[in-house]
């Protein structure tokens, strides 16, 4: 009788390989991976970490306290500004109301040219010399306001030309009173440039003469029983003024019949003047 053969029970290596070899997925062993350290295990008796506030944190805090400090006192500061103008602005309003303050009244009386020349030396140089007489009257329309000027400053300009300065005492304004201004204006041997001289020569062929303006620079107080104001600087104009070169000896008289004269405030602040 035959002898049968039986398979062994034991794996056999070749068999196993095969096995993985046709379908890897199923004997695949997961990744293993190290134990974990024993300062990272979890223990639930171990206090929770809570940072400290460091150095940092406690100048932040100090910080925001100075900028609100800060805060505070540009807006206090602020209302207490805006407080002080508006109770300007109230009284100044009500002085006003009350009191109807004017400004003064300034007008050309007459402009005499006693001299005018223009000379050339031998160098080619121009010089002009002029002379004149202005009469000036100032009027102070307000019943209860004294003005007082300081030193008056005058001068004569054609165009962009000088012609001719002058001066004046300071004054006393009364109210509802008019003072009479009078006063000599010259200039000596003013060297003039080629475009001054073509602008003076051109004005003097025309059939009304040399345009003249003057211009009145001075300081002013008004004054109100026991109240003063604050000294105030004042620039008068006065345009439309023409006049002829004098014939001889004689003086020639300018027209000042359209001369209008307007009177503007001239505030200083730092180095600029309006």
């Amino acid at each position: 009788m035959a002898d049968r053969v039986h398979p062994s029970a034991k794996p056999n290596g070749n068999g196993t390989n095969i096995a993985a070899a046709v379908n890897p997925k199923t004997t695949a062993k997961p990744p293993q991976f190290p134990p974990p350290a024993k300062n990272q295990m979890y223990n639930p008796n171990r206090i929770p970490y809570r940072p400290t506030p460091t150095a940092y944190h406690r100048h932040n805090r100090r910080r925001c306290t100075c900028r609100r400090c800060f805060c505070f006192c540009c807006f206090w500061s602020l209302l207490l500004i805006c407080t002080i103008l508006l109770l300007a602005a109230i009284a100044g309003a009500g002085f006003y109301f009350l009191f109807r303050p004017k400004p003064p009244a300034f007008s050309v009386s007459s402009l005499k040219i006693i001299q005018f020349k223009l000379t050339t030396t031998s160098d080619d140089t121009t010089h002009l010399t002029v002379k004149l007489n202005l009469t000036l009257s100032t009027k102070n329309p307000n019943k209860k306001l004294i003005y007082t000027y300081d030193a008056v400053s005058l001068t004569v300009n054609s165009n962009s030309v000088v012609l001719a300065n002058g001066s004046f005492t300071g004054f006393n304004s009364s109210p509802n009173n008019i003072t009479i201004i009078h006063s000599t204006l010259s200039m000596a041997s003013q060297v003039l440039d080629a475009d001054s001289i073509s602008s003076l020569k051109s004005d003097l062929k025309r059939k009304n003469g040399l345009p003249m303006k003057i211009l009145l620079d001075t300081m002013v107080i008004a004054k109100m029983d026991k109240l003063k104001s604050k000294e105030v600087g004042i620039r008068v104009t006065c345009e439309g003024i023409h006049g002829k070169i004098p014939a001889g000896k004689t003086p020639a008289v300018a027209s000042t019949t359209n001369a209008k004269c307007k009177t503007d405030l001239r505030m200083k602040i730092l180095k600029w003047s309006f």
